[in-house]
């Protein structure tokens, strides 16, 4: 039986077969409709198989199991898990609460799918990418919008082979990757470590936690991942840091990454930053929302010009935040450690500095996360600003005003 080492010749025969039917497709049609008949969503990715197998077998990039499982799935819009992290995520799909519906009666493992365009509402195998991730989940709870917020910790890669809606459910076919045995790494690693300080320092990310786990691990794979986790990143450059499955590549392109010139955070945001997840500390609650950052936001005094601009009533607004955050989030207070930010928080973090960098900031300010924030329609915060009269259009205005101010 042939296997994805004769998929050019497979793709030959194919076009063939089809020419005798009157039905012409070009090579390169060919080569894609084998690469999906494998479960791999391109032929570039095949093709980095192929070429994975013609090399030293003692090194090879990665294998993909030859058995296959089922798995309810979810896919995710605008978040990339990796293994060794906990995340929450935040589900309202109606396919993707089935499937964790049937996770939770069954071994509460599910594939997470990364979609490759945000705005598709029901995807389908075409539209996620070929490598995801298996988790484990470990809370589902309901909140009041009617979404459900779950706790997950990421487990393994897999390689998608299908992804499709089945009774309802999202459910995909995955095959498992092994990694590759890896050489000495730890001048790269240290070379990582050392980088990634400066990294946090001029992002204001915080975590405590990463210190002691470069301490304690030295392990290549385990920790390109959860330097990755921390990163701001598109969603395309994180996943092709999932797609890495070379352990020793993946902790190069971290390097390269980290390399790149980066829009420090300014010491003002920074603070706002702080304060966000000391008002959620304060409430004890487990997440960091986009309502603690927007309350800590009233306080920055770039953020706060501009929405006062906007005409909106800053106190009016810090009341309606404090009576949301002291009546609305009793579901995540805990008293377990440090608030950590909602995958909501962070995505408006990593939107504030390409914001900062498409205007030409030499640094991210609370401006660039307020103008961040309008995509999350969702989200209360969002709402608050919209009933305050602060629109993308205002603010653009008032930001056009400033700078000819700032000329002038």
């Amino acid at each position: 039986m042939r296997d994805f080492r004769d998929a050019k010749a497979m793709a030959q025969t194919l076009r063939e077969s089809l020419t005798i039917k009157a039905v012409t497709i070009s090579h390169s049609e060919s080569l894609e409709l084998v690469s999906r008949m494998f479960g791999v969503a391109d032929w570039n990715t095949l093709s980095a198989l192929l070429q994975a197998e013609r090399r030293d077998t003692a090194a090879p990039i990665a294998q993909l199991k030859a058995t296959t499982a089922f798995y309810p799935a979810v896919p995710l819009r605008d978040l990339v898990p990796f293994p060794n992290a906990t995340y929450p995520m935040f589900v309202g799909r109606e396919g993707s609460v089935q499937a964790l519906n049937q996770a939770f009666e069954g071994g509460r493992e599910i594939v997470i799918a990364i979609q490759r365009d945000a705005g598709v509402d029901d995807p389908r195998f075409a539209d996620v990418y070929e490598i995801g991730i298996v988790v484990q989940l470990l809370e589902l709870e309901l909140l009041g919008d009617g979404t459900f917020r779950v706790l997950t910790r990421g487990l393994r890669r897999v390689a998608l082979r299908s992804f499709a809606t089945e009774a309802g459910a999202y459910r995909a076919e995955a095959a498992d990757v092994s990694e590759p045995a890896v050489r000495d790494a730890r001048d790269l690693i240290r070379n990582i470590y050392q980088r990634f300080q400066d990294y946090t320092a001029a992002h204001g990310i915080l975590v405590p936690d990463i210190w002691l786990f470069f301490d304690q691990t030295r392990d290549p794979g385990q920790i390109a991942d959860i330097v990755a986790t921390r990163m701001k990143l598109p969603i395309r450059d994180k996943y092709e840091l999932l797609a890495t499955l070379d352990p020793m590549k993946r902790l190069e392109r971290i390097e390269a990454l980290l390399d790149l010139p980066q829009r420090p955070v300014s010491p003002t945001y920074a603070a706002t930053n702080r304060r966000a997840l000391g008002h959620a500390d304060r409430h004890r609650h487990q997440y960091a929302t986009l309502e603690h950052l927007l309350l800590a936001l009233i306080d920055d005094a770039d953020a706060s010009a501009v929405m006062r601009a906007c005409d909106a009533d800053l106190g009016k607004l810090r009341q309606s935040l404090t009576q949301y955050l002291d009546n609305e989030l009793k579901h995540i207070v805990s008293e377990a450690g440090s608030a950590v930010p909602t995958p909501a928080f962070e995505r408006v973090d990593q939107r504030a500095v390409l914001h900062a960098q498409e205007v030409g900031n030499p640094a991210v300010t609370g401006v660039n996360a307020l103008v961040a924030l309008f995509p999350e329609t969702r989200s209360p915060a969002a709402r608050m600003l919209a009933e305050q009269g602060v629109s993308r259009f205002r603010v653009d205005k008032a930001i056009v005003r400033q700078a000819g101010k700032d000329k002038g």
